[in-house]
């Protein structure tokens, strides 16, 4: 079934339809993991995007059950250049085009994503339509289009939930969580409390936790900061904190850091880091916007990661037992080479 990519500009790519038959609009995004492309369809964060996956196909291994990032994946749609249609014989496995019909979201491949991409690397956002037509009424709804604000309300829980173990007590402020996240903290026996994104200083101070993480999400600083001073304000310093992809760009907005907005934002794996301590290298996968400018931190940090691309810091741990990363730790998809931040945080809870 032929479908249409329309784009703001006015110009449209026809490619073969596949998933839900819906009509969908959202921001694109360079999606650069050349594996892991059911991770990234689940993941919270990308929440409103239509995902441009720059690996040449997608859709061989499957999808499944266990490695759900979330259970109700918010992208808006996927593009591809190729996707294989038929996957092994497993019962445990679904193929991609079921997933997709079963989630309700479009998707469509013979694009030519390599041009897709470079036309995207030259704009900041580009608003795009999953489309049956390409006709002048399609471009109209395109162009009136107005991306939604605060994302990460959408995707937080509306309830506190337990992902009870036995070890030490962690308040988690949801904004957007992986389940690949929880799943660490399980193994390091934490006793997690998921909160929504609104929680209030009082519905921490009653869990009385050891530590607490504010996850990665698909929001803005500015959208978030409201819910997020009054929980720094009373608990940095007190008790350590993880500041995890948007909950880095808050911890570093806290602090005075400057954020600088990347030339192209980071949506993938394999994102290397620096350790300027033990000049240690990790791949990393990353979905962000921004890092910080290292000139503009004046407090003395203990540990300090500067993403080599760009040479800008994306993560850092202070002495008042804080620790943020730009960078997912748990990869999911992508290398586990930053599983060490999980265990740094437990050493911070004592």
């Amino acid at each position: 079934m032929k479908r249409y990519l329309i784009l703001e500009d006015g110009s449209s790519l026809a490619g073969e339809g596949l998933g839900s038959s819906i009509i969908s609009t959202g921001e694109l995004a360079i999606e650069t993991s050349n594996f892991g492309y059911q991770e990234a369809l689940t993941d919270p964060t990308n929440a409103g995007k239509i995902l441009i996956f720059t690996t040449p196909m997608i859709g061989g291994n499957g999808i499944n059950a266990i490695d759900y990032e979330s259970i109700n994946p918010t992208v808006k749609g996927i593009i591809a250049n190729d996707v294989a249609l038929n996957i092994s014989d497993n019962e445990n496995f679904q193929d991609l085009d079921s997933f997709l019909k079963e989630k309700n979201i479009p998707a469509i491949y013979n694009i030519d994503t390599r041009a897709l991409v470079h036309r995207l690397t030259k704009a900041k956002t580009i608003k795009a339509s999953i489309m049956d037509t390409n006709d002048e009424h399609a471009f109209d709804q395109i162009k009136a289009l107005v991306l939604p604000k605060n994302r990460s309300a959408s995707v937080s829980t509306k309830n506190a939930y337990a992902v009870p173990n036995v070890g030490k007590s962690v308040a988690i402020i949801d904004f957007g969580l992986k389940h690949s996240m929880l799943r660490e903290l399980s193994l390091r026996k934490i006793n997690a409390t998921v909160l929504p994104y609104n929680t209030a200083v009082p519905d921490i101070k009653n869990l009385r936790p050891e530590g607490i993480i504010i996850s990665g999400g698909p929001g803005k600083v500015k959208e978030v900061q409201g819910e997020l001073r009054p929980i720094l304000d009373n608990f940095y310093g007190e008790y350590p904190i993880w500041g995890i992809g948007l909950g880095f760009l808050v911890l570093s907005d806290y602090l005075n850091f400057q954020l600088v907005e990347l030339p192209k934002a980071y949506n993938g794996t394999n994102y290397p880091i620096i350790n300027d301590l033990t000049k240690q290298i990790w791949q990393v996968a990353m979905n962000i916007d921004c890092l910080v400018l290292p000139n503009s931190v004046q407090l003395e940090l203990d540990q300090k990661y500067y993403d080599l691309h760009s040479q800008l810091l994306a993560g850092f741990s202070t002495k008042n037992k804080a620790i943020a990363t730009a960078f997912n730790a748990e990869g999911a998809p992508g290398s586990l080479d930053a599983l060490q931040i999980f265990d740094d945080f437990v050493k911070m809870m004592g």
